[in-house]
């Protein structure tokens, strides 16, 4: 029998009750982490099913705008429970994580992975030129805080954090705009990849099911990383960087890769990308609304490796995507980039 990723991620749903067991029982931490991670996966693979069937049938304005929301929707809410935790330097890995995650492991595996039979890809280098530069517009504005702070001694970080947030918002909403309104020609959709395979009903009822239930999990995962950093040695640093963050993410990394070994660029381009850019524009700015609201805010003021990784992995992404073609070698090469700053995180 042939193995599809629906299938395995409807497998990987048993860890749902053995995760919950798990806390209740109050077994070892570790494996509490490790079983409510597991159990995350599907249910994020299930909950971007569903967004996007909604998005198919609700026209393209207001399924932009569910894309928009629940894109990310699985860190934001890992994120949220984390920063109830207090474990701001957790929440801010897991948002370099996701960037350099999508940037070099994501699109280096799909361009290695789709590029091994083919001499090369194509894709459109006019959306990947608009993302690169949302991009990079993104990095500057995480990165500023941080250096402001480390060369300044900038006593005021807040306030920066909070209005650099704004801007970012203001630039995603642009962007929204641009793909949605002014230019929806260049993101047209057509094949059937583009067609809904769920009725509405249970596209909404599947999507409300699994944003409670990945909230559970959520809170059980953040409630055993301090646990998991004592117990393994590992520091909370490459906790947020590498694990929560390809935990968020594994689902859509899946679907990315599967699109590039389909020879469909485009999408594997699209969904690695602008996962990127969403998790710069709009997922970390509104933590740090979030966070002020609360009374307990967090600034943006990442550690010197983590403003380098960023930069580097929008750097280099960019020169390899600006002119709308791959290759196996140019994914291997996004993939060493992303190890070597994997084993710097873990020793660290």
């Amino acid at each position: 029998m042939k193995l599809d990723l629906d299938t395995i991620l409807g497998a990987m749903l048993i860890f749902i009750p053995i995760s919950i067991a798990a806390e209740l029982l109050h077994l070892n931490g570790i494996i509490i982490f490790f079983t409510a991670a597991l159990a995350i996966v599907p249910l994020a693979g299930f909950m971007g099913k569903a967004t996007e069937e909604l998005s198919k049938q609700v026209g393209a304005g207001i399924g932009g705008l569910l894309n928009a929301t629940f894109g990310n929707a699985t860190e934001l809410i890992i994120a949220i429970f984390a920063l109830q935790a207090g474990l701001f330097e957790v929440v801010k890995a897991s948002l370099t994580g996701g960037i350099i995650g999508n940037m070099l492991l994501i699109t280096g595996c799909s361009m290695f992975l789709g590029g091994l039979k083919r001499e090369k890809q194509t894709f459109n280098s006019r959306v990947q030129g608009v993302n690169s530069t949302m991009l990079m517009i993104a990095a500057v504005g995480l990165v500023m805080p941080a250096l402001v702070s480390h060369l300044f001694d900038f006593n005021t970080v807040e306030a920066l954090s909070l209005g650099i947030s704004g801007i970012l918002i203001i630039a995603y909403v642009a962007s929204l705009l641009f793909s949605l309104k002014t230019h929806k020609h260049l993101y047209d959709c057509g094949g059937e990849e583009c067609k809904p395979h769920m009725s509405r009903n249970r596209a909404i009822l599947l999507l409300l099911v699994t944003t409670a239930v990945i909230a559970l999990e959520s809170e059980i995962l953040v409630g055993a990383v301090e646990s998991v950093s004592l117990s393994l040695g590992l520091s909370e640093l490459f906790i947020g960087v590498i694990i929560v963050a390809i935990i968020g993410n594994a689902a859509e990394h899946s679907t990315a890769i599967l699109m590039a070994m389909k020879n469909n660029m485009d999408l594997s381009m699209g969904i690695a990308m602008g996962s990127s850019t969403q998790i710069a524009l709009l997922i970390a700015p509104v933590l740090v609304f979030i966070s002020w609201f609360w009374g307990n805010p967090m600034d943006l003021v990442f550690n010197q490796f983590e403003v380098v990784a960023i930069i580097a992995s929008v750097v280099i992404a960019n020169m390899i995507s600006s002119d709308g073609e791959s290759n196996w070698l140019e994914g291997a090469q996004l993939i060493a980039l992303y190890a070597m700053m994997a084993v710097v995180f873990f020793l660290i």
